[in-house]
C-alpha cells in the first residue's frame, strides 16, 4: 500500500510552492546553469514563458469579465488600487534609497508594485471571507488582462534607468514572449478550453513548474554574474519590513476607501482583497523578460511580498467570515434588495468554506474554499 505523502504542519505558516521556490533558489546557488547548459536552460525558460501566456489566454473568460461591466464603479476602484496607488507607493519608497535598500532591491520593490492583481486567491480569500465572489472574479479578470499591457509600458516608463523597462530588444521579446501567446490562447479557448477545465490540476503544475524553471534560470544568471553580493541579511529584513508596512497601507486604503465610497459590505471585501495583491505567476515571467540576468534580484521581493500577503489575507478572511456570521440576519418578511439578491446567489453557488487558521493553514483552507470558483473562473 502506498503511503500518503507527508504534508506540511497546519501550524507552519509558509505557503509550500514558497518553499519549492526557496529550494529552487538554493539549488541556483549552488549549481547554477553554466556555458552551454546555460543556453539550454535559458532557451526552456523562453519557451516556457510563452507557455504560461498562453495558457492564461486560454484559461481567461472574457465573457465573464465583459459580464462584469454592470460592476464598473468596483472595476475601476480595483485598477486604481493596483495600477495607480501601488505604483505611487512605490515611487515614494525611492527615498529609502540607499540608507534602507539597495538600488537593486527597490528596482524589484518598484516592479512589484506594477505587477497585476492575482486571481485565485483573491477569489479564494473572498469566497471564505463571504464577500462578492462574482466581483473577485471579474476585477481579477480585468486585471489580469490590463496587466498584460499596462505592467510593461509601466515599466517602461517608472523603471527607466533602474536596470528595467523598455529596450528594442525588450519590447520585441515582449510581443513575442507575452502579447502574442496570450492572445492566442485567447482565439483557441473556443476550442481548447473545455480541454484545459478538464486537465486543469495537471495543468496546475505545469504552471508551477514553468515558474520554478523561470526562477531558476534567473538566479542562475545573478549567481554567474555575481549580483547576490549586493545584498546582506540585514538589507533582506529591511525589505521585509518595508513590505509589511506596504501591504498594510494598500489594505487599510482598499478596505476604508471602498467604505467611503459607499460600496456595500460583500464589494468592499472583494475590493480590499483583489486591490492590495500581487500575482507571483504574472510577475515572475515579465520580470525575466525586462530585466534578463538581472532578474534574480528583481522578483526577490514580490516572492517575498507573495509570502507575506496569504499569511495576512488568511488571517484577515477569517476575522471577515467571523463578523458575518455575527450580523444580524435579514428580518423575514422584508424586501431584499438586487444587489443583496446577486451576492447572496454567487455565495449560495459556492461550497461553504471551512473555518480558517493562520499562516499557512489557513491559506491552505482558503485555496481549497475557493477551488471550484477558481475553477469557473478558468473555464
Amino acid at each position: 500500500m502506498r503511503r500518503p505523502l507527508p504534508k506540511l504542519p497546519s501550524w507552519l505558516p509558509v505557503d509550500g510552492y514558497i518553499l519549492a521556490l526557496v529550494g529552487t533558489v538554493a539549488l541556483a546557488a549552488l549549481l547554477p546553469a553554466r556555458g552551454p547548459a546555460a543556453a539550454v536552460t535559458e532557451g526552456t525558460s523562453t519557451g516556457a514563458v510563452a507557455l504560461l501566456f498562453f495558457l492564461y489566454g486560454a484559461r481567461l473568460s472574457t465573457r465573464e469579465a465583459m459580464a462584469g461591466l454592470r460592476h464598473w464603479r468596483l472595476h475601476l476602484t480595483v485598477l486604481a488600487c493596483t495600477f495607480v496607488l501601488f505604483p505611487v507607493l512605490g515611487l515614494a519608497a525611492r527615498g529609502l534609497v540607499p540608507h534602507v535598500l539597495p538600488p537593486a532591491l527597490y528596482t524589484g520593490l518598484l516592479f512589484l508594485c506594477l505587477v497585476p492583481s492575482t486571481i485565485q486567491s483573491s477569489i479564494a480569500f473572498t469566497s471564505l471571507a463571504r464577500g462578492n465572489v462574482a466581483a473577485a472574479i471579474c476585477a481579477g479578470s480585468f486585471s489580469s488582462l490590463v496587466g498584460i499591457a499596462v505592467t510593461p509600458l509601466l515599466a517602461g516608463l517608472v523603471l527607466h534607468g533602474d536596470g528595467g523597462g523598455f529596450s528594442a530588444d525588450a519590447l520585441l521579446s515582449i510581443v513575442c514572449q507575452l502579447l502574442l501567446p496570450f492572445i492566442a490562447g485567447q482565439l483557441l479557448r473556443r476550442w481548447i478550453g473545455g480541454f484545459l477545465t478538464v486537465h486543469g490540476r495537471f495543468l496546475g503544475f505545469v504552471d508551477r513548474g514553468s515558474i520554478l524553471l523561470v526562477v531558476y534560470t534567473a538566479f542562475s544568471a545573478g549567481m554567474v554574474e555575481g549580483i547576490w553580493h549586493q545584498v546582506s541579511g540585514l538589507r533582506l529584513l529591511c525589505l521585509l519590513g518595508v513590505e509589511a508596512v506596504l501591504l498594510a497601507v494598500m489594505l487599510t486604503a482598499t478596505s476604508y476607501g471602498a467604505k467611503r465610497l459607499g460600496f456595500p459590505r460583500e464589494d468592499r471585501i472583494a475590493i480590499t482583497f483583489a486591490g492590495s495583491k500581487k500575482s507571483l505567476a504574472a510577475g515572475l515571467p515579465m520580470a525575466s523578460v525586462l530585466f534578463g540576468a538581472q532578474a534574480g534580484l528583481a522578483v526577490l521581493p514580490l516572492m517575498l511580498f507573495h509570502q507575506l500577503q496569504l499569511m495576512v489575507c488568511a488571517v484577515l478572511a477569517k476575522r471577515y467570515a467571523a463578523q458575518s456570521q455575527q450580523r444580524p440576519q435579514r428580518p423575514q418578511g422584508a424586501e431584499e434588495t438586487q444587489e443583496a439578491h446577486e451576492v447572496r446567489e454567487a455565495r449560495e453557488a459556492q461550497p461553504a468554506p471551512a473555518a480558517a487558521g493562520t499562516g499557512r493553514g489557513g491559506a491552505a483552507e482558503a485555496e481549497a474554499a475557493g477551488k471550484a470558483v477558481v475553477n469557473g473562473a478558468r473555464g
